[in-house]
């Protein structure tokens, strides 16, 4: 009897049950930390403390810093060289991009210095309306010395009606000899351009952006190595293929890698620009800190490579995902990550491939992106927890920490708000700021750009705006749409607005109650004399930081930027 398989089972299972039990384990230190709201350090009178709870924050961003830090040095450290012998599918989802953004992605993927006999670039458009063909003549004028394919399908994989497969395909005496009643004779005709033309552009019936991927994913099939993915409004370094590579050929075990993701527009608008620093963090200390660990949770849509022959293993039930009896059409990028980390196999970020890309600069537009991520995150939370026992503890840790987060700062507003003092709502809007400038600070000493203490900034977009979002987001979770309209065409959904509205009339008639309650308090005892002037001292601190960030913003920033740059130089 061979007696492996079992003690693998085993193995598994134990391994199940001591994740389970860790993430048990820190839930229940955090909980307990939050609620006792034990105090390490306090002044006379309790005006001013230092909790165990704000100790296990302070710790997690030390200890998230340190080993981003050590993944960068790792990455900097590979000195094989790419073989550039693998071939690589590099498919484009476009959705009504904007044509100057359109064509500057064409054109960076031509300058791409990887061989163009193994790159078999494959755009396919969302929509097959004339409204949609700009972006298909732009991809043939761009490709038109590669002899590029282009075809435009009258539906997807899976819009095909096959009852009217009589009348739809009466074509005579040009009908295809192998055609079948029930298949789509368009169908071959897209998957015959795709395996043989090393540039095609596809305009196929609208159906999200999982159908678009899928699309040129299922039509790729087994004929390539890797597959990498891009979004229309990308511009991609001329290195950044080769860097991605270089990565998943280092290990077998590797089985996506993503890259740095930086902002192309940035000096659109605060919005914009607050945007890419949020992007910096997201990706060189996040994301950098679970490479280290082998547990990227999310490879980005506009960069990212993967394993070909594991990718078609999921595919399937990659499409076809449901929450909650509703089939999911947001969170692409996200779940095709979680599916190949319940195979088992790594994820990694990489610092050294660069590319720019698009961020929406109006408010709404920023809202709705951040409402459709929130969803895609929660979702993903739950299927991800499955296969924490896969990988190393800190997938479990660090999913437990940003999981809970959201729902214990809410809480903390609110009660502080409403049952606090002025100085404790001072107080803790002073340490949200702080908070802010220290990983500001190291932001800045490890990037080696001043621009980053206006990370600090960020903290006002996501107590005024993300935090309430993401309630919505949970309670709209099974709505289903791109979330974010085209560039070219900008929809407004103003539904978002609506949880701002709430968030700011419960703080708003919090605040007012408290003050109500002040007046009633005796403010000539000792306690309060104290609390007097510790509220005169932290609005003359908050109110100076306030300005001081205003002016440099307005002054340094914008006086710098005046002119928007036209061309970009990526350095890796």
């Amino acid at each position: 009897m061979d007696l492996k398989p079992l003690l693998k089972k085993l193995g598994s299972i134990l391994r199940a049950i001591f994740t389970f039990t860790f993430a048990l384990l820190v839930m229940g230190v955090m909980v307990w930390a939050y609620v006792d709201g034990f105090q390490l350090v306090t002044s006379s009178y309790g005006i001013i403390s230092f909790g165990f709870y704000g100790l296990l924050l302070s710790l997690h961003v030390l200890v998230q810093s340190f080993f981003a830090f050590i993944e960068h040095r790792r990455m900097r450290a590979l000195s094989k060289p790419c073989s550039l012998t693998k071939t690589i599918g590099f498919t484009i989802s476009a959705y009504q991009e904007d044509p100057a953004y359109l064509r500057e992605c064409l054109n960076s993927i031509r300058a791409l210095k990887y061989p163009p006999e193994l790159l078999r670039i494959i755009m396919v458009i969302d929509g097959n309306t004339e409204d949609d063909r700009y972006m298909m003549d732009m991809f043939m004028e761009v490709f038109a010395d590669q002899d590029p394919g282009c075809f435009v399908w009258s539906n997807n994989y899976h819009t095909w009606d096959p009852t009217q497969a009589q009348q739809d395909v009466e074509m005579g005496p040009e009908a295809d000899a192998d055609y079948t009643i029930g298949e789509d004779p368009q169908r071959k005709e897209v998957e015959r351009l795709i395996q043989s033309k090393s540039c095609v552009c596809i305009m196929q019936k609208w159906g999200g952006k999982r159908d678009v991927m899928y699309t040129a994913f299922k039509a790729l099939g087994s004929s390539v190595d890797y597959i990498q993915v891009c979004d229309s409004d990308t511009k991609l370094d001329t290195l950044a293929t080769v860097e991605l590579c270089k990565v998943l050929e280092s290990n077998n075990k590797y089985g996506a890698v993503g890259g740095d993701v930086m902002i192309l527009n940035l000096k659109d608008s605060y919005i914009s620009f607050m945007s890419s620093l949020r992007y910096w963090m997201a990706f060189n200390i996040e994301r950098s800190c679970q490479s280290f660990f082998n547990c990227v949770s999310c490879i980005s849509g506009p960069l990212g490579l993967y394993r070909n022959d594991l990718l078609q293993q999921f595919l399937e039930p990659w499409y076809n995902q449901k929450f909650l009896g509703s089939h999911c059409t947001f969170g692409d990028d996200r779940h095709l990550t979680n599916r190949m980390l319940s195979m088992g196999f790594a994820t990694k970020y990489t610092a050294r491939s660069k590319c720019y890309t698009e961020t929406p600069a109006q408010f709404l537009r920023w809202l709705n992106q951040q409402t459709r991520w929130t969803k895609s995150y929660f979702r993903e939370w739950l299927y991800n927890a499955m296969w924490w026992h896969k990988h190393h503890v800190w997938m479990t840790y660090e999913s437990i920490v940003s999981g809970v987060f959201p729902f214990f700062v809410t809480a903390t507003i609110i009660q502080l708000f409403w049952t606090g003092t002025l100085w404790d709502i001072l107080w803790i809007l002073c340490c949200i700021q702080l908070i802010g400038l220290v990983k500001a600070a190291y932001a800045c000493i490890l990037r080696r750009d001043f621009v980053m203490v206006f990370m600090s900034l960020y903290s006002a977009l996501y107590m005024t705006s993300l935090l309430p979002a993401k309630y919505f987001a949970i309670i709209t979770m099974n709505k289903s749409s791109w979330g974010t309209s085209g560039r070219r065409k900008i929809v407004g959904n103003y539904m978002p607005l609506l949880p701002l509205s709430v968030w700011v009339a419960l703080l708003l008639s919090g605040f007012a109650y408290t003050i109500y309650q002040e007046t009633r308090e005796d403010w000539h005892t000792p306690a309060k004399i104290l609390e007097t002037r510790f509220i005169i001292y932290g609005c003359v601190a908050y109110t100076c930081y306030w300005l001081l960030m205003i002016f440099l913003y307005w002054v340094w920033f914008r006086k710098s930027c005046r002119k928007r740059v036209q061309s970009y130089a990526l350095n890796v």
